[in-house]
């Protein structure tokens, strides 16, 4: 299964964490997109930075 996370709120005042979290799901910008297959590596890293983005099932 492949899922569609949408960067939706700014990574500015977060820890270095979820700006580094950001960083490896490929998300630098607000509105930027990018697809993943779900594994659980990926499943973790949307749980820790979920009050950021906007997750879709493909």
């Amino acid at each position: 299964m492949k899922v569609k996370l949408t960067q939706v709120k700014s990574k500015i005042d977060r820890s270095k964490k979820q700006k580094a979290t950001l960083e490896a799901l490929g998300l630098r910008k607000i509105n930027q997109t990018v697809e993943h297959e779900v594994n659980p590596q990926i499943e973790g890293m949307i749980l820790k930075v979920a009050h950021l983005i906007k997750v879709e099932e493909i």
